[in-house]
């Protein structure tokens, strides 16, 4: 479709948790893990005063970083809103923080050249009608059924499309809708679940969905109002893991968007260290790439609107990477059929430019075997500085040692360096006949 045309070329976001489990800085369901009432979870309602938020910064980290769009969260589960909308007092503007903090951000994303979409809740542990279940904050509370007397769930359906028309009518033109999530009574087969949980009837999803449509129609829109058989989406969602072959539906490849995390946690963390090396998370973004898939990064920053040591580190990292080397992953996907990936070598293509990259995970002692591609490479060099790579067209041979080949497919034998290039991953562009 055309309105996803812009979403498989550019493959790399920035996802953005904000919220007011910035303050906990424990993880953004610190009120459900920690059963916290609203009572309770109010002191970061009232201490929220972000006074080093300087979107322009984000934007630019995202930009150097080679990001090509970005995601934020207008509300998260908690129900916390950061703009100031009009059907509900529990936002940004009354808070310290005293203005709406989605327009500027929208507005220096855009500035930069970077597409523009919001993540929201279709989930509220604030909102009065807003049904306890087993998911909410609280579920064991003793009085748990005489807090859901007078809950009207119709209510509810409609303060989210009110918000979603907001979102929708006075902030431009969005790109993306990152919905989430919905956990249905039922699992996929329609068979009933032990649990009290909410899907498409809860959340009126297909007039959601009509009126999203009908508001933006170029938005592209995820997965995850529980209407996959429906077909009310463009792309699928994976979370933080990789598909080993990407996603496909009855056995056809479709498009999907993983979205993953720097560490542990989606909001801002500050004890949490099991943080990605810049390697890890290039060759995450390498092996979304050759499967067809985006990447959609997160950052969750701090309360005081700033992005942490950690986070601006990861992202220098990969931007020295994308700089040198973004021609592997713009307007990229698989290999076509033929091609073979050696061990650890990650193969990316761009059919627009019949080129062919080689994304070289472990690099090894001189010659790079490429099985199936003798006769079909023009011309090969290192991306990074456009070094020329040497070929030997090859069958069995001094070079290729007792290689037994795929059928009447020949190699094609790469002579490299024995030093790695100074990159975080090599790659080798290869341009075909």
């Amino acid at each position: 479709m055309d309105r996803m045309s812009w979403f498989l070329h550019d493959r790399f976001g920035m996802f953005i948790h904000w919220g007011l489990y910035a303050l906990p800085a424990r993880h953004e369901w610190v009120k459900q893990q920690e059963q916290l009432d609203d009572t309770w979870y109010d002191r970061y309602f009232e201490h929220f005063d972000p006074d080093l938020f300087r979107p322009e910064e984000w934007a630019d980290r995202a930009a150097e970083a080679g990001m090509k769009y970005m995601v934020i969260t207008s509300k998260h589960h908690e129900g916390f809103c950061l703009w100031d909308s009009k059907l509900t007092d529990y936002k940004a503007t009354n808070t310290p923080a005293g203005r709406d903090l989605l327009r500027p951000m929208f507005d220096a994303f855009r500035s930069r050249g970077l597409k523009v979409g919001f993540y929201h809740s279709l989930i509220d542990w604030h909102h009065p009608d807003f049904l306890i279940d087993d998911m909410h904050p609280l579920r064991n509370h003793p009085d748990r059924e005489k807090l859901n007397e007078g809950r009207d769930p119709k209510k509810y359906a409609q303060y989210l499309h009110g918000q979603v028309r907001e979102l929708l009518t006075e902030y431009g033109k969005i790109d993306v809708l990152f919905y989430d999530f919905s956990y249905p009574n039922r699992d996929e087969n329609g068979n009933p679940r032990p649990w009290l949980g909410k899907g498409r009837e809860e959340w009126e999803s297909e007039k959601l969905l009509e009126m999203t449509r009908e508001l933006q129609p170029h938005i592209v829109v995820n997965d995850r109002l529980d209407l996959i058989e429906q077909g009310g989406w463009d792309y699928r969602t994976p979370e933080q893991y990789v598909p080993k072959d990407g996603v496909t539906m009855d056995g056809k490849p479709v498009s999907w968007e993983a979205c993953q995390t720097f560490s542990g946690s989606w909001g801002y963390h500050r004890d949490e260290a099991s943080w990605k090396s810049v390697e890890q998370l290039v060759q995450l973004l390498i092996d979304h790439v050759s499967k067809a898939g985006n990447l959609l990064l997160n950052v969750g920053p701090t309360a005081r609107g700033e992005f942490d040591s950690r986070a601006i580190d990861r992202l220098q990292g990969m931007g020295e990477w994308m700089r040198s080397h973004e021609r592997s992953i713009y307007g990229c996907g698989p290999a076509p059929d033929g091609f073979e990936p050696p061990q650890d070598c990650p193969l990316t293509y761009n059919a627009e430019a019949k080129r062919l990259y080689v994304h070289v995970f472990a690099w090894p002692i001189h010659h790079l075997h490429l099985e199936g591609m003798g006769g079909k490479v023009e011309y090969a060099q290192l991306l990074n500085d456009a070094s020329e790579v040497k070929m030997i067209e090859a069958g069995p041979s001094h070079l290729a040692g007792p290689v037994e080949h795929k059928g009447q497919s020949k190699l094609l034998t790469l002579q490299l360096p024995v030093r790695k290039p100074p990159v975080t991953v090599p790659v080798i562009e290869l341009f075909l006949k």
